[in-house]
């Protein structure tokens, strides 16, 4: 077997992302639960249009500025710069989504991708099992290699102050969002704006993770690898461009996911004010950095093709090309 390292993740000699087993992981998996029974519970009991509102607007905030921009373009896979103070409140907002601190999604991040990079992977890692066996090991569990490879933070984020701070507190975080709706909406607005989104936002993830992994539309392969990335082009709106993960996978570092002509991005939306107001700079698309060893363009002929241009547009070819769509 040929193991590939990430940045973070350091192959051992005997690292294996198959061999391993599933447990069960308490402090995760009672979280969650918490929180579901809590907001079947209160949802029906404080529904208004006004607290429904604030479900829409904390949800988008926290999925589009914290985790899609923050936490995965720009701490985990360094898409763009943005100054540190604007980095932090970023990755604090994807802390409230209430999935991990800043650590615990580079790690869960990055042992995946090394895992899904390699020629096998565990089931977990490649969302392979069925869909509700999938949603429990997603949501409840973890998989415990058996050889795993060495996991390194760099200095910088490992050594931040702040960093470490949310991270031992993750969970917490979330009552000072608590209490500042409360004195704003009364429980109404501290229901649907955290006891409500937290656990969707947190399904909702493992949803687009479970399908965006088995089928769907692919404009790009990558040979020689576990798990191949697929674009679901109906969420790209809620999902904030998340949802094109066949993109993601073909082009990892790109600050902009939604690539192919029409795909919404509003992540890349975000960045590109960032960047008219000066506060990102050195954003990284398909044509300004390496290619994957392996990727290939899925067409008529599936030959490889050029990237998109420098301004991420429609993708840069002579002929036209088809979208495969396949499924598991």
């Amino acid at each position: 077997m040929v193991i590939l390292s990430t940045s973070r993740m350091i192959s051992e000699p005997d690292s294996d992302p198959v061999k391993g087993h599933v447990v069960w992981v308490p402090g995760k998996s009672l979280w969650i639960s918490a929180l579901t029974l809590a907001a079947i519970i209160a949802a029906p009991l404080t529904f208004s249009f006004e607290a429904l509102l604030v479900f829409v607007v904390t949800t988008g905030v926290t999925i589009c500025l914290g985790h899609s921009v923050g936490m995965h373009r720009l701490l985990i896979h360094r898409s763009f710069e943005a100054p540190l103070w604007l980095e932090r409140i970023l990755v604090y907002l994807g802390t409230l989504v209430g999935m991990a601190g800043p650590f615990g999604m580079i790690y869960a991040h990055d042992v995946r991708d090394w895992a899904q990079r390699q020629q096998a992977c565990h089931d977990l890692y490649a969302h392979r099992r069925s869909f509700f066996r999938d949603a429990f090991w997603q949501m409840h569990c973890a998989v415990v290699l058996d050889h795993p490879p060495r996991f390194v933070i760099e200095d910088r984020v490992a050594q931040d102050r702040f960093y470490r701070f949310i991270e031992a507190t993750w969970m917490l975080q979330q009552l000072p969002l608590a209490g500042l709706l409360f004195l704003l909406g009364g429980l109404p607005w501290v229901i649907w704006g955290v006891v409500v989104r937290v656990p969707v936002s947190l399904m909702g993830h493992w949803l687009v993770g479970h399908f965006a992994h088995r089928g769907g539309e692919q404009g790009w392969s990558v040979d020689g690898v576990a798990v191949q990335g697929y674009n679901l082009r109906h969420f790209g709106l809620v999902t904030f461009g998340e949802s094109y993960h066949g993109n993601h996978h073909a082009f990892p570092e790109s600050a902009r996911l939604g690539i192919e002509a029409g795909q919404l991005d509003l992540g890349w939306s975000f960045i590109r004010v960032l960047s008219l107001l000066g506060l990102a700079s050195g954003i990284k698309l398909p044509s300004n950095t390496a290619r994957r060893a392996g990727l290939r363009r899925v067409g008529a002929t599936g030959t490889s093709v050029p990237p998109v241009n420098g301004e991420g547009g429609p993708i840069a070819t002579e002929t036209p090309l088809t979208v495969r769509r396949t499924s598991r």
